[in-house]
């Protein structure tokens, strides 16, 4: 019988580490926390020493219930929780919830799912740290009182579902003052100088960039700048003045961290945080393999480390010297030191095991998580490799006074590159056809002037924020996809083709904010306050003084904005849809379940549909529109508005073109169009197809 009880947070990883552990040990899950604080009131007593009050969360008595039994039977009892903050405050939770203070406790973490990892923790077992669990109560405090006490207030001052929120507040703040930045911006002109030369004996002409006179560097700001120095080259002869050779080496990026994983994510596979980070839990919990049974495939997906473990540097080593070569191999110490307060208990996200490679994985994972996988394996083994070199020629040609420059470069060593170029690092190498001397001849073939404007600064795509976020020191590794996703849940920023749009709802909530609770919107405060966290864990200061510090200020704000802000009126947005019933036009609500059509008239008309979006292309069976919908399991297709009546449906979003061949519609797949008939078979690039 079983003599010891391990408890993990996640039922997903119940089954690996019974394996691991063997018949004495019995594994149970929390399915996360157990208690908390209650949702219908603020829950922290303000009046007596800022005490949280915790109540068992609806839903987990059977779950407690069942791991009570547990404890009975068990002589010692560890808790395993992820190894966090969040998990910390877990245990302790559970330890309460249990009643277990007078049983033998210990506390367990480990940063992969392996029998080596597991195994080991066992022996380091330790007490629960209060330390880090102060940390995730004043945290949650924190959070609970910037919600509990400002959302009612938009409900009152807006409308009802709105909410604030310590992090979400800045994140939102940061999106409206890049949008306020963009539409302030004005445009400046600028014009680049191409001149396209013969060089004697070489069959490509060479092209060389405007850089300025001998003088020294120049810009040309207009097309008559632009004339003005083509006009001083007439007749002239290029010759180069001067050839320099040089070196450079491009460095191994580091290994992920919670956020540059979810930035490579988004730029190489098209993930939102939130998804990035569901398929990372899958990848670290365990994944079914043929002949291992469960096996977690990477370490801890919550970290700001770029650490790696004696362990990992020497299976990298040993994976590249033996499959690459000893050139490769760039050993131990590559990483860089980060100016800013890390969670350094965990590591990097790497593979546990770098011999699963990425191709032998592919049969057994579905797409996304394969291709996830692939990218946390490529990103590890290269940070672990050497250099690539580079070879550079600089030129420098002379006309008259003017002088263009010719940059080149070739790889000579791809190092790390040999295994994952980043998605920045994609550069075209621009080798020059021939050697270029002094004695080379040089021919005038054309110029090739451009007019150029200066862009306004970019919108916010979930990655960039999630840099920006990090940079400013706002919020951690676990809140950046939940940041995300709640200030999208609740309108106040919409996503289009990836960049972030703030909405009219966003503006009034963050105008409110910015002048009821500039503190709470504020970067710097913001940033603060989670290095006030930080010294929690490190045990410098009393969770209680921050709450006491923050709470009587944030009282005072409420109350003067209840008196001083204004009501504010949101129209909904309008559609083309009459209501059957009253003859008005209805509007477009947002529900639980996404948006539906409700009728103006409301409580007197209750007339409500559901709400399809429409892609402007007519069914070609019946020339109804053809809407966005999605199948039960939640997968994007393409059917007719008149459905059940009408039974056209896609999975490719249709173009509205008519195949050349057969006259059946074109689907668009991703930069093709193709014929919805597999049997005709026709493909085209988007706009070829004609």
């Amino acid at each position: 019988m079983a003599k010891y009880l391990v408890i993990v947070e996640s039922p997903a990883k119940v089954k690996t580490i019974k394996k691991f552990l063997g018949a004495n040990y019995e594994v149970a899950a929390s399915n996360g926390h157990v208690r908390d604080l209650p949702k219908s009131q603020l829950g922290i007593d303000v009046d007596h020493d800022y005490d949280p009050k915790y109540i068992t969360i609806r839903g987990k008595g059977d779950i407690l219930a069942a791991l009570r039994k547990e404890v009975k039977k068990a002589e010692k009892i560890y808790l395993a929780t992820d190894p966090d903050r969040e998990g910390e405050a877990i245990s302790w939770h559970l330890l309460y919830a249990l009643k277990l203070e007078d049983k033998k406790v210990y506390r367990i973490t480990f940063n992969e799912i392996t029998k080596n990892a597991v195994k080991e923790s066992l022996k380091h077992a330790r007490e629960i740290d209060m330390n880090l669990v102060d940390a995730q109560q004043a945290r949650r405090a924190l959070d609970r009182m910037v919600g509990y006490r400002i959302s009612p207030l938009l409900w009152a001052k807006v409308k009802r579902g709105l909410s604030a929120g310590r992090v979400q507040s800045v994140a939102l703040r940061i999106i409206c003052d890049r949008e306020e930045e963009i539409n302030a911006f004005i445009p400046e002109e600028y014009w680049s100088l191409d001149v396209n030369l013969k060089v004697k004996g070489e069959k490509k002409p060479l092209t060389a960039k405007y850089h300025g006179t001998k003088a020294g560097k120049q810009s040309i700001n207009s097309e008559a700048d632009a004339q003005a120095v083509m006009k001083s080259l007439e007749g002239a002869q290029y010759h180069v003045a001067e050839v320099k050779k040089g070196e450079r080496s491009k460095k191994a990026p580091l290994p992920f961290t919670t956020s540059t994983l979810q930035q490579e994510a988004s730029k190489v596979l098209n993930f939102s945080t939130q998804k990035t980070m569901r398929l990372a839990q899958q990848l670290y919990e365990g994944v079914d393999i043929k002949g291992e049974g469960t096996v977690g495939l990477i370490t801890y997906l919550r970290t700001d480390s770029t650490r790696v473990s004696e362990e990992a540097e020497k299976m990298a080593e040993e994976y590249i010297t033996k499959h690459n070569g000893e050139k490769y191999a760039a050993g131990a110490g590559t990483e860089k030191k980060n100016s800013q307060k890390i969670q350094d208990a965990h590591e990097a996200i790497r593979p546990t095991d770098l011999e699963r490679h990425p191709i032998t994985m592919k049969e057994q994972l579905p797409r996304d998580l394969f291709r996830l996988y692939q990218l946390i394996w490529k990103r590890f083994v290269a940070s672990r490799m050497t250099p690539a070199h580079y070879e550079t020629t600089s030129v420098k040609i002379e006309a008259a006074e003017q002088v263009f420059t010719v940059s080149a470069s070739r790889c000579v060593f791809d190092g790390f590159m040999s295994v994952y170029v980043q998605e920045d690092d994609k550069e075209e190498e621009n080798s020059l056809s021939g050697e270029l001397n002094k004695d080379s001849e040089l021919e005038f073939l054309s110029f090739d002037p451009k007019q150029h404007f200066t862009q306004p600064p970019a919108h916010y795509t979930e990655a960039s924020l999630v840099r920006a976020l990090e940079e400013l020191g706002i919020g951690r590794p676990s809140t950046y996809a939940p940041t995300i996703t709640t200030i999208l849940a609740r309108r106040y920023v919409i996503k289009e083709n990836k960049n972030l749009y703030v909405t009219e709802l966003g503006e009034v909530v963050n105008n409110m904010m910015k002048e009821a609770f500039p503190s709470i919107v504020d970067v710097n405060f913001t940033a603060n306050m989670e290095a006030l966290l930080d010294a929690v864990e490190e045990g410098t200061v009393k969770w209680k003084t921050i709450v006491s510090n923050f709470y009587p200020d944030l009282d005072e704000a409420v109350k003067n904005a209840e008196k001083d802000l204004e009501h504010v009126t949101i129209a909904d947005e309008e559609s083309e849809e009459i209501c059957e019933l009253c003859g008005r036009r209805m509007v477009i609500k947002y529900g639980p379940h996404g948006k539906f059509l409700a009728c103006p008239g409301f409580p007197e008309c209750r007339h409500t549909l559901p709400y399809f979006e429409k892609i402007g292309v007519q069914c070609p069976n019946c020339g109804k529109d053809i809407v966005v919908k999605k199948t039960k399991k939640g997968r994007r297709y393409y059917g007719c508005i008149d459905n059940p009546d009408c039974d056209f449906m896609v999975w490719q979003k249709p173009s509205g073109e008519k195949c050349p061949q057969c006259g059946k519609m074109l689907l668009e797949k991703g930069n093709k169009l193709v014929c919805m008939d597999e049997q005709c078979g026709y493909v085209a690039g988007k706009g070829q197809e004609s």
